[in-house]
């Protein structure tokens, strides 16, 4: 059986349960440092925010296909209104064959 204790950098386990409890220092007086504030707020805003980093790929993502289909509205439009200004000229010039058509059968 290996009795070596893990290190900081590589622990024999990574369930923090399972560690060794931390021995306080001889260096520093006792209750010198802040009390540990664990309380369920911290911990649901703490999950909160996990949930809401996990879905920040998701958002962006509906962000991108919006932009996405935006702009494939916007150059649909644009072909539309050029068909339409070309079957416009399309229909003057037809217009106008028509009116010297029926000005040359006249005059004769």
């Amino acid at each position: 059986m290996n009795t070596i204790a893990g290190t900081i950098d590589r622990p024999l386990t990574n369930d923090p349960t399972k560690q060794a409890p931390m021995k306080p220092s001889t260096s520093e007086p006792a209750g010198s440092a802040i009390p540990d504030f664990t309380t369920t707020g911290a911990i649901d805003s703490r999950q909160n925010r996990t949930r809401e980093m996990q879905l920040i790929p998701e958002a962006l993502a509906r962000a991108h296909m919006h932009d996405r289909l935006h702009e494939a509205e916007q150059e649909r439009r644009a072909i539309r209104l050029a068909t339409a200004r070309r079957m416009q000229r399309r229909a003057e010039r037809a217009s106008l064959r028509a009116r010297r058509a029926l000005a040359m059968a006249v005059m004769q």
